[in-house]
Parts: structure tokens; C-alpha cells; sequence
């Protein structure tokens, strides 16, 4: 479905990601995991172009695309098959939670009205939100503001979701509202990549984790081996630090 070959990206002199390859199944939920600055999200970004990649090769739906020379049509036409999830939402904050979900289907795919507004309030309800779809995000919750999010990706039906930390905004108690949702998303075999420092969702709900560490892959595989037996010291340091700030009540560092 989706192939990346030498993905490279400079910002100045500091190299964050140095030639990742990558492929991704239909159905595949891919964990990404790693230390704040290890070029996570900035992996999702440029998959869905909102970083320009020095060098790389994207392979999508059978198409092989040159990720430093793509012109706007073909980013234009691949965005088209995917959905974007931001941490901090990316709501418009003059705009309710039903015109959140339609704009981009009004506007960037020039849909009816009365049908972009039929799917909004399928999405809403599917997100656990038909009862707020006239609200605006500052009457929202933080988790339901990401809900609304999630219901705006899926209002296009994409191909794949790219999440970048979905709930790392959010206070723990409406973390698992967020969850709960990808969660489903994923038993219904949506196509999703997960930036993501939640160790239940990687562990239990995605099936490929990948462990990143200054700009490279450094581990990829199910996520039972991964997790049970990473062959990386990398990753065993990695896996048992996380582990001894949950045994001690303190979150892991949020990742960038």
C-alpha cells in the first residue's frame, strides 16, 4: 500500500531523519515510538508533505513518486488519500463542531452542502459526538475537541490516518476517550500510523511498532516481539525507562 525508501530531511546543518525505509500493509495500525527529537514526527510530516523532503522515494497505491521533486497535482492528488490527525487539534475555532467536519468537503472537494452535512453527523456519531455537533471547540473538552478531529479525518474516507500523538495534549482522564476511538478505528482495519507515547495502544492495538532514535529506524516489527523481545539494546533501554516512570507514577516525556 505504502513504500518509503532513503527518506532524508535537513533542517540547517541538523539532520533529523537520515534514510528511512518504511513499508506499510493495508490494515497495518504502525506504532512509532522514540525519545522526544528522534524525527517521529517529522516522519509524518513529510509523508503527508507538509515538510518538504530532501531526498526519498514514496510508493502509493502502485504510484512511485520522488519525494524532493513532487510536484503540487501529486501532492495534491495523494493528500486526497489520507488523513492528517495534529496534537493540538487544528480546529477552527469560529466554526461549530458539524462545520469543523464538512469545511474540507464543501471547500477542498466542492461537495453538496446537504451531503457533506449527512456524513459530518455519520462521523460525529461515530466519534461518540452527535450531541455536540452545534457546539464550538471552547465548549469542548480537549478529548472531544480530538474527536471532532478524528471525525473530520474520517469524513474523506482516507486510505491511511497519520496520528501525531493524539492525546498528548490532553489530561490522562480524557486520554481514553481518544484511545477508545482509535482503538475501534483500528478493529474495523482503518490503515493508521501512530506517533504515539502510550504503551497500552502500542502494545496492545497496533500489530508493527517501529522504534526510532536520532533520525533512524532502529527497530521494526509485531509489536509482541518488540515489546517481549526487542533484539536492539536501544530499544530495551528505551522500553525499560518508560516502564520505571509507570511503576513510579510519572508520564513519559512527551515526544516531538
Amino acid at each position: 500500500m505504502l513504500e518509503l525508501r532513503g527518506l532524508k530531511k535537513s533542517f540547517g546543518q541538523l539532520e533529523v531523519l537520515k534514510g528511512i525505509d518504511l513499508q506499510v500493509d493495508k490494515g497495518d495500525v504502525v506504532a512509532i515510538l522514540g525519545r522526544s527529537g528522534s524525527g517521529k514526527t517529522t516522519l509524518l510530516r513529510c509523508l503527508n508533505f507538509l515538510e518538504k523532503s530532501d531526498a526519498g522515494t514514496l510508493s502509493f497505491d502502485g504510484e512511485s513518486f520522488d519525494m524532493a521533486r513532487i510536484g503540487k497535482k501529486d501532492i495534491a492528488r495523494l493528500r486526497a488519500k489520507t488523513a492528517f490527525v495534529f496534537q493540538n487539534y487544528n480546529l477552527f475555532l469560529n466554526k461549530t463542531a458539524l462545520q469543523n467536519v464538512t469545511e474540507g468537503l464543501v471547500i477542498a472537494r466542492k461537495m453538496p452542502k446537504d451531503r457533506a452535512v449527512e456524513i459530518g453527523r455519520r462521523m460525529l456519531e461515530r466519534v461518540g459526538l452527535s450531541d455536540r455537533e452545534s457546539y464550538y471547540p471552547s465548549q469542548l473538552s480537549g478529548g472531544q475537541q480530538q474527536r471532532v478531529a478524528i471525525a473530520r479525518a474520517l469524513a474523506t474516507d482516507p486510505e491511511i490516518i497519520y496520528f501525531d500523538e493524539p492525546t498528548s495534549a490532553l489530561d490522562p482522564e480524557l486520554t481514553g476517550e481518544v484511545l477508545s476511538v482509535m482503538r475501534s478505528l483500528a478493529e474495523e482495519g482503518r490503515t493508521m500510523l501512530v506517533v504515539t507515547h502510550e504503551m497500552g495502544f502500542a502494545r496492545h492495538v497496533s500489530n508493527r511498532v517501529i522504534f526510532m532514535e536520532e533520525g533512524e529506524i532502529v527497530e521494526a516489527g509485531d509489536s509482541r516481539s518488540v515489546f517481549e523481545q526487542p533484539r536492539q539494546e536501544r530499544t530495551r533501554v528505551f522500553l525499560r525507562n518508560v516502564y520505571q516512570h509507570l511503576e513510579t507514577n510519572e508520564a513519559p516525556s512527551p515526544e516531538g
